[in-house]
């Protein structure tokens, strides 16, 4: 029996009563990427790039350059530039391309051939008005696309993420290692210079997300989540007990006789100012940076993977899997009784000095003072036929979601779109009604 939660009919707080399916591409959807409030462009294996109107869904541009599957994309904006140039975007490809397109005239603005593997990753570091791509190795660029500078070749595998930090510095996934990269400026030209290897993780790092100037996270295919600091770069912490039941004594233990990585693999983690949120196998973790610990988890919160995971406002979070799922969370806090025993020692957390009897003793009376949280399924949006890749959330606007069905589904606040026809209707009335009079 699946031990996933589910929700009925009547979801009161699942604002997402209307969709519309957004038809165009001719292979799986991996990518969304948001241009501006109300525009976005969606990318995938067909090659093709699609610019939309997040209010209508109405098809704005198809950008036709590439001739195999995109393998990464990204906004390539400048608030100095003019409002042509403002909005422009870089597809990367498995055919060894880079584009820049302009997602206002809907037209290709330069392309570059030189890449000796597959692009699998591309930033923007608008302080410095550059932009990274990662494939064998690593190179920077300039806003007209020079190459600028770039390393050596680094492993056949490759730059799979990148993250931006401070002081010019760059923190590359090659592999199970994290490379450290400092971007230097000088009179000659610029370099790109490798300042340190963190070697901590046992297997390939999926995921990176900076969390802010001081710590960034990374996350890898057996389920170490790692915790960095951004300014010296060493290990702040570290957490590899997601499957552990008696870790996370509310969840009822599964009877195993293995445990398959897949069911470990951190596939995507986001974070605001409080918290980072891991998609976990098939579940969602919530990790507290005052608290030091997780606190709240929901190990089966889809039938497969989950893919991606975000937190909107209102204490919200929205996770999308392979099992063609979109599904909305609410993280809320567990009234608990007075006698009711919490479990202490969650993780061996921050401070690897010499533990003492009266430390283990103060971590454990503020972790029996801590409150203690737990994810409430508020809504499922049941619309795609196979794996939902990603989503875009666009505040009142609503939600998109790209899947490997080879559609886009934009879905509505049923009650706004509602208000918004009958407004449309009472001004079209009162026109006629006007010209009534007129005549």
């Amino acid at each position: 029996k699946s031990s996933v939660q589910t929700i009925g009919e009547e979801q009161i707080q699942n604002p997402y009563t209307e969709l519309l399916v957004l038809k165009g591409h001719q292979d799986i959807v991996r990518f969304l990427v948001q241009i501006d409030d109300c525009r976005f462009a969606s990318a995938g294996d067909d090659g093709i790039v699609f610019l939309w109107d997040a209010r209508t869904g109405e098809k704005l541009f198809e950008f036709h350059g590439h001739t195999h599957k995109i393998t990464a994309i990204a906004p390539f904006s400048s608030p100095d530039a003019s409002e042509e140039k403002k909005s422009l975007i870089l597809t990367a490809s498995a055919d060894r391309t880079v584009i820049v397109w302009n997602c206002s005239s809907g037209r290709q603005v330069q392309k570059v051939s030189c890449f000796h593997s597959t692009v699998k990753c591309l930033t923007v570091l608008q302080r410095l008005d550059v932009w990274l791509s990662g494939g064998s190795d690593l190179c920077v660029w300039n806003r007209k696309l020079d190459l600028l500078c770039k390393t050596s070749h680094l492993t056949d595998a490759g730059v799979s993420a990148l993250v931006e930090l401070p002081k010019n510095c760059v923190a590359a996934a090659v592999g199970k290692e994290l490379i450290i990269f400092r971007l230097i400026h000088e009179s000659e030209g610029w370099n790109v210079l490798e300042v340190k290897r963190l070697v901590d993780h046992q297997d390939n790092i999926l995921s990176l997300v900076s969390v802010n100037d001081l710590t960034f996270v990374s996350g890898s295919h057996v389920g170490e989540l790692i915790f960095w600091d951004a300014l010296d770069w060493t290990k702040q912490a570290s957490e590899c007990n997601f499957w552990d039941s008696s870790v996370h004594p509310d969840v009822q233990p599964e009877i195993k006789l293995s445990q398959s990585p897949n069911e470990t693999s951190i596939q995507h983690l986001t974070a605001d100012e409080e918290c980072v949120f891991a998609a976990v196998g098939k579940g969602i973790y919530v990790y507290n940076l005052q608290m030091k610990r997780v606190i709240a988890c929901q190990r089966t919160a889809h039938e497969s993977s989950v893919l991606h995971i975000e937190k909107i406002p209102n204490r919200q979070l929205i996770s999308c899997s392979e099992d063609g799922s979109v599904r909305i969370w609410e993280l809320r806090e567990k009234q608990q009784l007075p006698a009711e025993p919490v479990p202490t020692g969650f993780f061996n957390m921050w401070g690897f000095g010499r533990a003492n009897k009266q430390a283990n003793q103060a971590a454990k009376k503020m972790q029996e003072n801590m409150p203690m949280y737990f994810l409430e399924l508020v809504g499922d949006l049941i619309g795609h036929s196979s794996a939902v890749q990603m989503f875009l959330y666009f505040g009142e606007l609503g939600l998109a979601t790209c899947s490997a069905d080879h559609l886009i589904i934009l879905w509505k606040d049923g009650e706004r779109e509602s208000r918004l026809r009958s407004l449309t209707l009472f001004q079209k009335l009162a026109q006629n009604s006007d010209l009534q009079l007129e005549l």
